[in-house]
């Protein structure tokens, strides 16, 4: 597989967004959750940016600096990668509709009335930080 061409996130990415969200709701520095775990400041960051390939035994010290454990860790890197999939379905979905190329028997309802759902779903708008979700659902206005 051509790695430029890649799309979905590295779980090596899923893991260092969950450890940084992680520290970030605890409000510690990176620095202090280096020491607790035993790693140095500049390798933490590396693992928070996915730029790292962690052992087992790096995450669950990391993990244990920050009041989790490796499962819970791994769980959360899951469903970011589980969301990040779903993401790009429906982004591959609103594609194929906005082509003409919508699935057998489904046709989109009226754009006259309803104005352009594609454009009403929460993924045709990001909120402030470029995440294309408002918390608002995932229905797409389609019509049997």
């Amino acid at each position: 597989m051509d790695a430029s061409k890649h799309t979905s996130p590295l779980w090596r990415e899923a893991v260092g967004e969950a450890l940084r969200d992680q520290r970030h709701e605890l409000g510690r520095r990176l620095i202090d959750v280096a020491g607790d775990a035993g790693v140095s400041p500049q390798y933490l960051s590396e693992l928070e940016r996915g730029l790292k390939d962690p052992s087992s035994e790096m995450l669950d010290a990391v993990a244990g600096a920050l009041g989790i454990d490796a499962a819970e860790l791994g769980f959360r890197a899951a469903a970011r990668l589980r969301r990040a999939a779903r993401e790009a379905e429906l982004v591959s979905l609103a594609a194929a509709v906005r082509r003409g190329d919508a699935l057998p028997g489904i046709t989109l309802a009226s754009t006259e009335a309803a104005g352009d759902p594609l454009l009403e779903h929460p993924l045709g708008s990001a909120d402030r930080t470029g995440t294309p979700w408002g918390g608002t659902g995932e229905a797409f206005l389609l019509a049997a």
